[in-house]
């Protein structure tokens, strides 16, 4: 096992004996070369900082005002005080200590471990780097602040196959685990291929920038609190879910949030979860599942959504008591289609309000609710005809229903007291 903790891996080569054979000495310096030449490199492609933007909004059901850093939207590292570390068959890589690690190399049987202090920020630059692992986790946070996992312009893959084992009580069984909160960014490609889940964090994942494919068993992206994504170019394959957000403890935080991006999903259950709610700002999203999107509530203010589901296109189900089920849109464009059969296009066991946007419905069932709904703007086609009201296809529930809880952030969720048709707005 290598441990890192803060000295630079160059300075071990520089410390070498000067009595070393010849051959010895000349191998030496090779090593140097090819390292000097590496750390030249990652330099070059970091010289000019990017940094990208989210368009966050702060009038939606969730304040995304604070959602994201800086040091989250720069997608390239600061290396001046980098260690360059190249990766060994067999040989896992411990970091103990804050900072930025560069990593190269292909190998098998590696997991590079953080176990840092809970006030460390660990910044783990991939520069080109395969990892095949049987069992256990390629990349594993067992502790830190927060841990950044940025590419360069280059391709990196992480593949775990076998049967995951646990780390004591803890299950690990993600491709890259986490157990505090976990940034991904960068100017490069990441695959991603599990046995079981892709990428998973047991607090907020937050995703600003760079190229993903993941293929999972399980979950394709996976949190507890939160998953936020400003940025990015996802393919997405999962058996599961392709991106979900759930806390059984918490009923205050499970939530998706969008504001950028390019999604290509395939899952066999539910394209886009979270339990309290998935709001959505922007990004072009398309989505072939069971479900498309569920949560407590959905939101939708902006950007091009597509879904084709066979089950509900998106689904406002009681996940969580914070909410009264409620699908809400405001705002960019929607196109729903559905298989055949018993399927709903919008489905929401509390309302449905459409204020805003373009939603184009194909479905033998355009909207299920069972509380009420109210269409107060936007344009909505249902099969090739402009609606002007909703229709319940499937009658739910009576009239009026619970009060809406407080929100994540501490206060009520948008609107509230009666609605225009006498139900009451969550």
């Amino acid at each position: 096992m290598l441990t890192a903790a803060g000295c630079s891996a160059k300075t071990a080569a520089a410390d070498q004996e000067q009595s070393q054979e010849t051959a010895a000495e000349v191998q030496t310096e090779t090593a140097e070369e090819d390292t000097q030449k590496e750390e030249t490199a990652v330099q070059t492609i970091s010289q000019n900082t990017v940094v990208s933007t989210a368009d966050v909004t702060s009038s939606g059901l969730l304040d995304a005002t604070d959602f994201f850093t800086e040091r989250d939207l720069t997608q390239t590292a600061d290396l001046a005080n980098a260690q360059y570390i190249t990766l060994t068959s067999g040989q896992d890589v411990n970091i103990t200590e804050e900072g930025v690690y560069v990593f190269s190399g292909t190998v098998t049987d590696v997991t590079i471990r953080v176990e840092a202090d809970d006030t460390a920020k660990v910044q783990l630059v991939l520069n080109g780097v395969s990892i095949t692992n049987d069992g256990v986790p390629t990349i594993y946070v067992v502790s830190a602040d927060k841990v950044f996992v940025t590419t360069t312009e280059t391709e990196n893959t992480l593949t775990v196959n076998g049967t995951f084992t646990a780390d004591g009580d803890t299950n690990t069984d993600a491709a890259i685990f986490s157990k505090d909160d976990l940034v991904l960014n960068g100017l490069g490609t990441l695959n991603v291929n599990s046995v079981d889940n892709g990428i998973t964090c047991k607090d907020d994942m937050k995703i600003t920038g760079g190229t993903y494919v993941i293929h999972a068993n399980g979950d394709a992206l996976e949190a507890n609190d939160s998953i936020r994504i400003s940025d990015g170019d996802f393919t997405i394959s999962s058996a599961s879910d392709g991106i979900h957000a759930e806390n059984d403890e918490d009923q205050t935080t499970g939530y998706v949030y969008i504001c950028g991006g390019t999604f290509d999903i395939e899952a066999s259950d539910d394209g886009i979860y979270g339990n309290l709610a998935v709001q959505i700002d922007g990004g072009t999203i398309s989505v072939t599942a069971a479900e498309g999107i569920e949560g407590t509530y959905v939101q939708i203010t902006g950007g091009d959504t597509d879904i084709s589901a066979s089950d509900d296109g998106i689904n406002a189900a009681a996940k969580t008591t914070t909410y009264t089920p409620t699908l809400e849109i405001t705002g960019g464009n929607l196109d729903v289609t559905m298989g055949a059969g018993d399927t709903d296009a919008l489905d929401a066991n509390g309302y449905i309000y459409i204020s805003g946007g373009n939603v184009n419905i194909s479905a033998q069932f355009a909207f299920d609710y069972d509380y009420g709904a109210e269409m107060t703007g936007g344009t909505v086609t249902v099969n090739g005809q402009q609606i002007t009201s909703i229709t319940n296809s499937m009658m739910g529930g009576g009239m009026g229903g619970m009060q809406g809880g407080m929100g994540p952030g501490g206060g009520m969720g948008p609107g509230g007291g009666m609605g225009p048709g006498g139900f009451g707005r969550p």
